[in-house]
């Protein structure tokens, strides 16, 4: 009787080994670009937000001064949250004589072509 070893195999082969490598890779690598893409959006919201409460401050800040503003562009800037921010505003005529409209923009920098924040408000005569 000849005795034959039993050789049973109980790990994984090389390619096994190497595919799974390559599936956790390209796994990690969509991780990696995902949080990237939120990192970088979540830095732009917080941009919009902050810019959006410098317009809402401008409007209030004309509502509740009573000037009334001329029909003109107004521009200056201001620091809100440790950043500079430079805004616009077109103040023009309405049918109604006693009621002016207001856009205001809100931008990082003058040379912004985009503003992050765009408000129209109207305010009445005082």
């Amino acid at each position: 009787m000849s005795s034959r070893p039993k050789h049973t195999s109980s790990g994984f082969t090389l390619l096994e080994v190497m595919v799974s490598i390559l599936v956790l890779a390209i796994a990690l690598g969509a991780v990696v670009t995902a949080s990237t893409s939120y990192t970088t959006n979540l830095g732009h919201l917080r941009d919009m937000t902050l810019a959006h409460w410098v317009a809402v401050n401008k409007m209030n800040e004309i509502t509740l001064t009573e000037t009334w503003p001329k029909p003109g562009i107004i521009k200056g800037s201001l620091s809100m949250a440790n950043r500079d921010w430079e805004w616009r505003i077109d103040v023009q005529n309405t049918p109604d004589q006693s009621v002016r409209r207001l856009e205001i923009e809100v931008r990082h920098n003058v040379d912004d072509e985009d503003a992050l924040s765009t408000l129209i408000g109207f305010v009445g005569e005082p």
